[in-house]
């Protein structure tokens, strides 16, 4: 395997599934013998990059700015400085910086994209179709490019996100923990826990799953809501509780706010759920709630549908379709019920396909 050199290029490297990638994939490029540069305005990350081995390169393509354009030609110095053999382009306002500075190469490396999501701005987004060769990270995104821009499926290949059976994984969480967590939430002991990690937004399902705990009222169960709320959401999350307190299900349902400790809290659920209205692009917390032991229910449709058709079909509801969602929830909720299959969804597969693909398409242009 010929050695690379890889530059990927996104906004910031501050929190976020984009960013982890990108910081995970660059230690793993160089752990396997390859050369890695990142080009971000920064953020968090940036000193994991380099302390794995990485070299991280400032410019601030985050802004959403005509005049972010300048800096094509400060990135074409930077391509024709270190000339690599990859150039990976991860989010649109840097591909359009990207793709005026590859207009001003004499040589020019291999061009590709990820698509992460069902973007909302087609004309905006175009950009990330304008390249050699574009990685979709589903069957629900590989559509919507094909659809959108006219690409020719040859053009793409499909590498679904995978996540660390490192982190995620069926190992009994520790009793500290356990001990710290009942501390905090005592309602959750000796109950059928049932989760949704989610950030609260409107689409993102947690009033179907207010209805849900609503629809069954019932003492052994309870439900957690696990994720952050952002300050112009706050006033959305008042309106859930207040829908909560509303139906009087206060005591069967916590909503726990941001944590740090989602692995744990998988492992602890009977059941996780996905129960977003827009089909999501991939489903990161399927993969990680699987991969941690727990049976998930998720609305037919996205890369949830995809997932769960392949590990747990079982888990698989029709879209707002309450009665059945509830119908489902006890079904599944029992001990002998079946369990899905092994998490097949994992990050060294993702990459592996990746370095595959670099290299495939390097063969082919020489």
């Amino acid at each position: 395997m010929n050695k690379l050199k890889v530059i990927q290029i996104l906004p910031e490297l501050n929190i976020g599934g984009v960013e982890r990638g990108t910081k995970d994939f660059s230690k793993a490029l160089v752990e396997k013998g390859h050369e890695s540069i990142v080009i971000s305005n920064g953020g968090i990350f940036e000193a994991d990059i380099e302390a794995n081995g990485g070299t991280h390169i400032s410019l601030p393509v985050h802004k959403k700015n005509p005049l972010s354009f300048f800096l094509a030609s400060k990135l074409a110095k930077i391509y024709e400085d270190n000339q690599p053999d990859i150039v990976h382009v991860r989010s649109r306002m840097p591909a359009w910086i990207n793709f005026y500075a590859f207009k001003k190469l004499k040589k020019k490396p291999i061009l590709v994209s990820t698509f992460h999501g069902l973007y909302s701005t087609p004309i905006y987004s175009q950009v990330m179709s304008k390249v050699d060769h574009i990685i979709a990270i589903s069957k629900t995104v590989r559509d919507y490019i094909v659809d959108t821009y006219d690409v020719d499926n040859s053009k793409i290949t499909i590498i679904p996100r995978g996540c660390d059976p490192k982190v995620f994984n069926k190992d009994s969480p520790e009793t500290e923990w356990l001990e710290s967590w009942y501390d905090e939430f005592p309602q959750t002991r000796d109950k059928i826990i049932l989760t949704l990690p989610t950030r609260i937004s409107q689409w993102k399902g947690v009033d179907s799953f207010i209805e849900l705990i609503s629809s069954m009222k019932d003492s052994k169960f309870h439900a957690l809501v696990v994720g952050p709320t952002s300050r112009k959401k706050q006033a959305y999350l008042l309106e859930l509780k207040d829908k909560v307190a509303e139906k009087g299900i206060g005591e069967y349902i916590t909503f726990t706010g941001s944590r740090n400790d989602i692995s744990n809290i998988y492992k602890i659920s009977d059941l996780v759920y996905n129960l977003s209205i827009k089909p999501e692009p991939f489903g990161r917390t399927t993969i990680e709630a699987l991969s941690s032991g727990a049976k998930v229910i998720g609305w037919n449709h996205g890369g949830t549908k995809e997932i769960l058709q392949e590990l747990f079909p079982y888990g698989l509801v029709d879209l707002n379709n309450i009665e059945s969602l509830m119908e489902k929830t006890i079904e599944i909720s029992e001990k002998n019920f079946y369990l899905p299959k092994p998490n097949t969804y994992l990050s060294e597969r993702m990459i592996n396909s990746t370095i595959s693909l670099y290299q495939d398409l390097i063969n082919k242009s020489s």
